[in-house]
């Protein structure tokens, strides 16, 4: 199993975006939470900003899409270049159109379901999306603790997918603590927000956030 780490940049500073992308060279992608203020309590940024980020970085750019109507947007997203689109369950009028839309834009698709979503819902999708998202805190805000029934969430997302080539994501209140059990789990790629940016030397951290994933991955 391949691990992935993709820091977040909701833990950067955002007006030092391409100082903060150097800072995590090491790194296998860049999430970027892109929020709308309505799906979310928050906003972030939209397509200018992901355009400008996908200029200044050799890294692929993960695209988290907590908006409303991402039926229309995630295409225009997928537009950019970005390496992968995700987009909400909650939000989608239609997922497997939406998939097939960020796939003929050249990007890889992501279905992220919220803590309280049911497994069962993302069942019917599953073989139209390149990667799943699970969703270990509640969307919106960075720097929350993780729920610690995620990680019985991912095992049963593990079984869901049992040997399709799909990505199995986390996001929310990842660290050092609690990355090998979910590796153990099934997870493969792995969203890090605070656990990587608060590090004096943020490679350094990368580093030991994939050593510790890869050592729970092998206990699998």
């Amino acid at each position: 199993m391949t691990i992935r780490i993709q820091p977040s940049i909701l833990s950067a500073d955002f007006a030092n975006f391409e100082r903060d992308f150097e800072s995590i060279s090491a790194a296998d992608g860049i999430h970027v939470d892109v929020m709308d203020g309505h799906f979310v309590p928050n906003m972030t940024f939209g397509i200018p900003m992901v355009k400008r980020m996908q200029e200044i970085t050799k890294l692929p750019l993960d695209v988290h899409l907590m908006i409303e109507n991402p039926d229309f947007w995630a295409k225009k997203y997928a537009e950019l270049g970005v390496f992968s689109v995700t987009v909400h369950l909650e939000a989608c009028a239609d997922p497997k159109q939406i998939a097939k839309d960020i796939q003929d834009a050249g990007a890889r698709a992501g279905l992220a379901i919220k803590p309280k979503t049911e497994l069962s819902e993302i069942v019917p999708y599953l073989d139209s999306f390149d990667q799943i998202l699970i969703m270990s805190v509640e969307p919106g805000f960075g720097g929350q603790s993780f729920i610690e029934s995620s990680v019985a969430k991912v095992t049963e997302a593990k079984a869901l997918l049992g040997d399709k080539d799909i990505w199995l994501q986390i996001d929310g209140g990842v660290d050092e603590s609690n990355i090998a059990e979910l590796a153990r789990a099934g997870v493969d790629t792995f969203v890090a927000g605070s656990a990587v940016f608060k590090a004096s030397d943020r490679n350094a951290q990368i580093h030991l956030l994939r050593e510790l994933a890869e050592h729970g991955s092998h206990e699998h």
